[in-house]
């Protein structure tokens, strides 16, 4: 079973600094029918303006990973960090017994563009930890790229949940087919491009939730990005 979560039926955050899509519910916007997708709590498109973005705030219990499409993010923590995030580099950063950071736009004159995502961990109560990474684009031209695995595979970030996050590039005209475990879920994010997946047309935005699936066939219709995420 294949269920579409069209781009423009995302929740919406316009605020001054931030412009915000969400696909599942988040802050003011709650929807019963979108609240999660398994281990899968929060997938949101933000873009920030110049000097902008999340004052100081705490998480507790939650995996939470920023992955910088366009700018940079400077990060600060209370456990110790400040750091900026570039332009195709991942962040991960597990919450556990309680975090406080915040995330801003150090740019005088372009914006930010990014997803974040929030995975449940496997159990509460964890130590809270941060992990950055660069990863080399060639790893992903025509084929994922793991991001994010509870092992830490390949040169991953590591992640205290059974989820591997990959991320693919593809050029135009370029199919992709790979094997899915029918007991699992499965979550495909269109970053950027059209895209055909299992025969339907994707847009930039555009998400879908795949379940007792034992395929993914994707077709890119122009250069692509693509994320998807292979949740227990």
């Amino acid at each position: 079973m294949i269920t579409f979560r069209d781009r423009g039926a995302r929740g919406r955050h316009s605020g001054a600094e931030v412009d915000a899509r969400h696909s599942f519910s988040f802050g003011d916007y709650i929807d019963p029918k979108n609240m999660a997708f398994r281990a899968l709590r929060v997938l949101n498109e933000d873009c920030i303006i110049p000097g902008g973005g999340f004052a100081e705030h705490a998480h507790q219990d939650m995996e939470i990973i920023t992955l910088v499409l366009d700018g940079t993010v400077l990060h600060r923590d209370d456990l110790g960090n400040e750091t900026r995030i570039r332009a195709g580099e991942v962040q991960r950063m597990s919450a556990g017994t309680g975090v406080r950071h915040s995330e801003r736009n150090p740019s005088a004159d372009s914006r930010t563009h990014i997803l974040q995502i929030w995975i449940h961990p496997s159990k509460a109560g964890l130590a809270p930890s941060y992990e950055q990474r660069s990863f080399d684009p060639r790893g992903r031209h025509n084929r994922f790229c793991v991001l994010i695995s509870e092992d830490g595979r390949e040169g991953s970030l590591s992640i205290h949940q059974d989820v591997i996050l990959e991320l693919a590039c593809l050029d135009e005209g370029t199919s992709l087919t790979r094997s899915l475990d029918p007991q699992r879920g499965y979550w495909v994010q269109v970053i950027s491009g059209i895209i055909g997946l299992n025969g339907t047309e994707l847009r930039m935005g555009d998400g879908a939730a795949l379940t007792q699936e034992h395929i993914l066939a994707l077709e890119a219709d122009t250069d692509c990005e693509v994320l998807l995420i292979d949740l227990p």
